[in-house]
């Protein structure tokens, strides 16, 4: 969400950057709505003035006896109220059809973000560790994990349908190892605060953080009005969520492993093989809520931390800046980490680190009290996999395969594993 007087003062910034987002000019439709929007609103505090002047008037009018002024006086007055409660639904309309607006369009990039339609105009920033050199054709993780009978789409299919995996014994093991490995980290090395969250939340969480209104397609929604949730972004940065912190609390930084949950609605045809694209999956979710200030370093430092668990797993990954035509809605800069996958020959995303400025603070009403206590500010909010558990564990079965098809266990989840060693169709060795 925008703030409206930034855009009064600002209109030609604002449609520059919905430009480079590839969208038209909004500037002039806001503002001629938020006119009519202080135009009413200046008649209706008017009206209000009037009345109250005029109810004084009628008590004067009659302890001088002049009925006939008194009469015309509360006719006034009639009018009046009834002129104040038909624009008091106006001005509900009003309101409703500027949020309405500003609600449906994407956060402004910054000025250093690369200009571009889609992920073939994201920049490279870095690459980190080479690709292993395998003596043998290297598989995919779903061939892999169907051979060694830990991996079941068919069965998943027939209960769930397309997009659902059932894992069993050592790599459901290893899932859980990667996700405890990786909480571990982020709390104890990193300082994130874990919390398991509510997996379902109602309208107003989900359009806080602005999945709402414009993304409800890529939702799963229950009949009784709740929404699964897509990310655990959602329930931890609406844990701010119309409060006012104090500036000394800040940079606040939680942690969660959850479920989540999407329809892939514009994923036909993509991925349908695996468990790349899945209707639900598992995440590590790091979230920042910091002073403007602070914002850009935190960046940098979420980033570094979910660069972290790939170094420590030694698996070869390339950090990217998005440009603005393949960020997310909320963000105003993205740095995506892709993990090489061998069975792919290919860089593949499995974490994007984002920071969102005060876009989505407005919709909450999250503010904090700056150290001199008196100046209230909004919130700036990040969010950040670190990482996506299931491609994580499909990075390590790429990576860490052998030419008889069983895995290697990466040597820091060993102690997470029992402390075996290799996956093979037997189980645990």
């Amino acid at each position: 969400m925008f703030d409206i007087k930034w855009i009064r003062a600002n209109p030609a910034a604002f449609d520059e950057g919905l430009k480079r987002r590839g969208l038209p000019p909004k500037s002039a439709e806001i503002l001629a709505l938020d006119e009519q929007r202080r135009a009413h609103v200046a008649k209706l505090q008017e009206a209000q003035t009037r009345r109250n002047a005029a109810s004084k008037e009628i008590g004067q009018a009659k302890a001088k006896g002049d009925e006939a002024k008194a009469a015309a006086l509360i006719a006034e007055v009639g009018e009046l109220k009834s002129f104040l409660q038909r624009g008091e639904e106006k001005e509900r309309e009003l309101n409703a059809k500027l949020t309405e607006l500003l609600a449906a369009l994407p956060n402004i990039p910054l000025e250093d973000v690369p200009v571009g339609s889609d992920e073939k105009d994201n920049q490279i920033l870095r690459k980190v560790g080479e690709p292993k050199s395998f003596d043998f054709q290297p598989r995919e993780h779903f061939e892999l994990g169907e051979a060694l009978g830990w991996m079941d789409f068919e069965t998943a299919a027939k209960m769930s349908g397309a997009r659902f995996t059932i894992l069993k014994g050592p790599l459901a093991r290893l899932e859980r190892a990667l996700a405890q490995f990786m909480l571990d980290l982020h709390t104890e090395e990193f300082g994130y605060g874990e919390v398991i969250p509510p997996f379902l939340v109602r309208d107003q969480a989900v359009y806080g953080t602005a999945q709402l209104p414009k993304f409800a397609a890529d939702l799963f929604h229950t009949e009784d009005d709740f929404w699964l949730i897509p990310t655990a972004e959602v329930p931890l940065t609406n844990l701010v969520r119309e409060q006012v912190l104090d500036e000394s609390e800040l940079p606040l930084r939680v942690t969660a492993h959850t479920p989540c949950f999407r329809s892939e609605a514009g994923a036909a045809g993509r991925d349908t093989r695996g468990m790349i694209r899945q209707h639900q999956f598992s995440k590590v979710e790091l979230v920042s809520i910091t002073t403007p200030e602070q914002e850009a370093s935190e960046h940098e430092r979420m980033t570094a931390c979910a660069e972290t668990v790939l170094k420590r797993l030694e698996l070869p990954y390339q950090v990217l800046v998005l440009c603005t035509g393949d960020m997310g809605f909320s963000a105003r800069k993205t740095y995506d980490l892709e993990v090489w996958l061998p069975g792919q020959n290919r860089y593949r995303e499995i974490s994007s680190c984002s920071r969102c400025g005060d876009f989505q603070a407005r919709r909450m009403q999250a503010r904090y009290r700056k150290n001199d206590g008196k100046q209230l500010e909004y919130v700036s909010t990040l969010n950040g996999s670190g990482l996506a558990v299931g491609r994580t564990l499909i990075a390590v079965m790429e990576n860490y395969q052998t030419a008889e098809g069983n895995i290697t266990i990466p040597e820091v989840l060993q102690p997470y594993m029992g402390g075996k060693s290799l996956i093979t169709a037997e189980g645990l060795a």
